[in-house]
């Protein structure tokens, strides 16, 4: 019999293979030898934290150089507007209106893209090498038609290969592509911090410095991943005897960071946005707005601590709905001890929510912030930041959670057969 799980194990694996293929495909009418001078010099800014996101795909000007961060964009948007106009949000709930709603999704992202890419393309012909020779090596306006339709014919595969590991694989396909990408670029960035030390670049006390800093952020996200207030949950003797056969779950598990890798992802899609646009163009204004945001400035970080927060609380109202959890426990005979069912009991949930989410946003912003304001300090890369190692865990621990469920399901599916 086939295993399930090892397919969707391996769906997922070859649609990861097919995406890491992509970030090596070029967009045709460049000269490789003038970006990669371009990004040995900008690789601590905007550009670089944007290429680590996109593993590497940036640096090689792959057809997926925006990778999904348009698709990402286009996602908070919906939700901002999903969150304003209750018609919208009512689409979102239905089965029919969520096909809609992804549609729409899909039409933004299109457009995000192309104008990220005329942004791109523009930027780059007025890009030169060391010697004066120009990045673009055919006619400009040829160009910038087969960047725009490059670039979203990647985006849009890269947003499809996302789609299909959610459906048909393990995990979340988004997150997964970003993980991948992180991931991807970890050898390169240690064989860089190597050279770095044997060159007499960087100090080996400043190696150290960094392991350390990395070890307590990785203690820190386990221990607060793993956390959770649970709430418990009493029966009626009716329901009990009904279920006899059958666990029934006598707590509700919330977690301590409801909203999981979301917001710092989030936030770093709103930041890149303006940068990549700003990076690109020779304007002084322009480029000093965008030094003025570099990564790991002080008003990079304020910004993006701030924007954690918001998107932590915003997301976590959407992925806990109190209400629903209210009318369920009421459905099934089931109370808070002490708590009144219906309206008391939702009052009460979202009150627990608002507390675990205040700390737990502030969690996600000290993460997102503190640790790459050090290893930077200390000359690192962005992978061994906090941001990174964030998204690394966090999606190693949600497919760790959804292996685990998987096999159980098998589990009972195989007793079922044999009980017939």
């Amino acid at each position: 019999m086939e295993n399930p799980l090892v397919k969707k194990i391996l769906i997922t694996l070859g649609f990861l293979l097919v995406y890491r293929v992509l970030a090596y495909i070029p967009t045709p009418g460049v000269d490789f030898a003038v970006i990669k001078e371009f990004f040995d010099t900008n690789s601590n800014n905007a550009l670089g934290l944007a290429n680590m996101f996109s593993g590497d795909a940036i640096s090689r000007l792959s057809i997926i150089s925006l990778g999904v961060m348009p698709y990402i964009t286009a996602s908070i948007v919906m939700e901002l507007l999903a969150a304003t106009f209750p018609t919208l949000g009512q689409m979102k709930k239905e089965r029919d209106g969520m096909q809609k709603y992804m549609q729409i999704i899909r039409y933004f992202t299109i457009f995000i893209t192309v104008v990220q890419a005329v942004g791109v393309s523009m930027g780059l012909q007025s890009m030169t090498g060391g010697h004066g020779q120009s990045a673009i090596i055919i006619d400009h306006m040829t160009f910038t038609i087969i960047a725009v339709f490059s670039m979203l014919a990647g985006t849009m595969l890269l947003m499809w290969i996302g789609e299909q590991i959610t459906q048909k694989g393990i995990g979340n396909g988004i997150s997964l592509i970003i993980f991948a990408g992180i991931v991807s670029g970890i050898p390169s960035a240690i064989s860089n911090t190597v050279k770095s030390v044997n060159s007499g670049e960087m100090n080996f006390l400043a190696v150290l410095a960094i392991l350390a800093i990395m070890f307590v952020t990785i203690v820190a996200i386990i221990y607060v991943e793993l956390g959770e207030r649970r709430i418990p949950i009493s029966y009626s003797r009716k329901t009990i005897v009904q279920n006899q056969h059958r666990r029934v779950m006598n707590y509700i598990p919330v977690k301590v960071n409801l909203s999981g890798v979301i917001p710092p992802i989030f936030a770093s899609a709103v930041m890149m946005f303006p940068l990549t646009m700003l990076q690109a163009s020779s304007n002084t204004w322009a480029t000093a707005i965008a030094d003025l945001l570099a990564p790991g400035g002080v008003v990079f970080n304020v910004a993006t601590f701030l924007m954690v927060i918001f998107f932590a609380f915003f997301y976590a109202s959407i992925a806990f709905s109190a209400k629903d959890i209210s009318d369920n426990l009421k459905r099934q005979g089931g109370f808070i001890p002490g708590v009144r069912p219906g309206e008391h009991t939702k009052e009460f949930l979202n009150e627990v929510a608002s507390r675990l989410t205040g700390f737990g946003s502030i969690y996600l912003a000290i993460i997102s912030t503190i640790p790459f304001v050090f290893v930077n300090a200390l000359g690192a890369s962005f992978y061994f930041g906090g941001t990174a190692i964030l998204i690394i865990i966090q999606v190693a621990l949600d497919m760790m959670r959804k292996i685990e469920a998987q096999r159980t399901m098998n589990q009972y599916n195989v007793l079922g057969h044999v009980g017939l």
